[in-house]
Formats: structure tokens, sequence, C-alpha cells
């Protein structure tokens, strides 16, 4: 096997994952966005109760545009839901609210990892950048030991995908457990708040798997290239 059949091969495998994760996801989000929750209330509304029964008054909740956009800016202290899951009164839309909700709640009892992840998050946003441009201008210069430093930065990112994992899937736990407590979903309904949030992770552990895949695949093929120099 050449070092161009490990480089597409492992390039095409990466996509393939990432690719398949999110069909899925979206397939599960359309089929349970489809159905009603019987409350009949929204995402933002869920949201909310959920909040307001914790105490976390001062934690607001905002519309932003985009596709399952949703996420919880601990800095703002916000819970920031995409259009459809805001307004929406599905069990994929309460379901999603209440998982961001899982996020606040973390932030509110200073859940470590979640600590762990904000502070890693200046350094995975030089690495995006720097990561990249370092293996490109190395490989342009014929400088292996920048190659490998860009290597390094993208091994910070793998790092910040594989402290979210643990995150992710507590937040997960924290909202459905709230959901089922206050009553936001009937218990037959939490079986489909399970599938969406089960496959809402599943893309988090496809980015892990892809970027470990591209680290091997950038290794694998400088590595190969170095023992040649030798």
């Amino acid at each position: 096997m050449n070092d161009y059949t490990i480089y597409y091969g492992l390039t095409f495998l990466a996509f393939a994952i990432s690719m398949a994760a999110q069909f899925y996801v979206r397939s599960v989000y359309s089929t349970y966005d489809r159905t009603g929750a019987r409350r009949n209330i929204s995402g933002a509304q869920a949201a909310r109760e959920l909040l307001d029964r914790n105490g976390m008054y001062e934690v607001g909740i905002r519309q932003v545009n985009g596709f399952l956009t949703d996420h919880y800016d601990p800095r703002s202290k916000e819970v920031r839901l995409s259009t459809n899951n805001y307004q929406g009164t599905s069990l994929a839309n309460v379901t999603i609210a209440c998982h961001e909700c899982g996020h606040a709640i973390q932030d509110a009892e200073s859940y470590r990892l979640l600590n762990i992840r904000s502070a890693l998050i200046p350094a995975v946003n030089i690495s995006s950048y720097a990561g990249y441009f370092a293996i490109m201008m190395g490989t342009l210069l014929g400088m292996l030991q920048i190659i490998w430093i860009g290597i390094v930065l993208e091994m910070v990112i793998l790092l910040f995908q594989v402290i979210t994992l643990p995150i992710e899937f507590d937040a997960s736990a924290r909202a459905l457990k709230q959901i089922e407590s206050i009553r936001l979903l009937d218990e037959d309904e939490l079986q489909g708040g399970k599938k969406v949030l089960n496959a809402a992770a599943l893309t988090y552990v496809a980015g892990v798997a892809a970027t470990l895949l591209e680290i091997l695949r950038l290794i694998l093929f400088y590595g190969r290239r170095n023992d040649r120099r030798r």
C-alpha cells in the first residue's frame, strides 16, 4: 500500500464518518420534529421552565439563526436556541432546548470538565488556524519540524473534542432527569427524547473519530517522508 492510498483512504474514511453521523442526526431529528409534545410548549418555554425550577432566573434564552446551532454561552449566561427549537413544540425541540439548559446547570455547579474546556478555547482557536498553516508552510519549505508543530496543534483540537464528549453526555443525562422531574414530557415521550439526544451525541463521537483519523493520516504520511530522508 503506497503513501497516497493511505492518504486518500483515511481522508475518505474521516469524511464518510462525518457525513454518516450528520445524516443520522438529521434523520432522527426530522422524525421527532414532526412529533408534537403533548404539553404543546415551545423549546423556549420548556427551557425557561426548567431554568426557573432550578432558580436560574438570571440565565437568558435567545433565538439564533441556523439549523441545530443551539448552544449555551457560559460567558453571557445565555441559552441560545436555533429558530426551530426556540419556536417549535415538538419532542425534538423541547429535548434539545433542555439539553442546552443541562449545560447551564453544569456551569452553575462549576462542573470541572466544562471549566477545563472553556480554558482550552483560546488554544483551540489558535490551533484551528495555526495547525494547518504550519503543516502547509512546513511542506512548502521542506521543513518537517514545522510540520510536526502543526500536527501537535491539531492534537490540541482532538483533546478539546475528547473532553467535550463526557460534557455532552452529562448535559443530556441532566436534561432527561429534569424533563422527567418537572414532567415536560410524558414517560412514553421520553424514549423519543433519548433517541434525539443519542443521535446528537453521535456527531461528537464522529467528530473525535474524524479528527483522530486525520491526525493519524498526517503522522503516517509525514512520518514516512521523514524515514526516507534518513
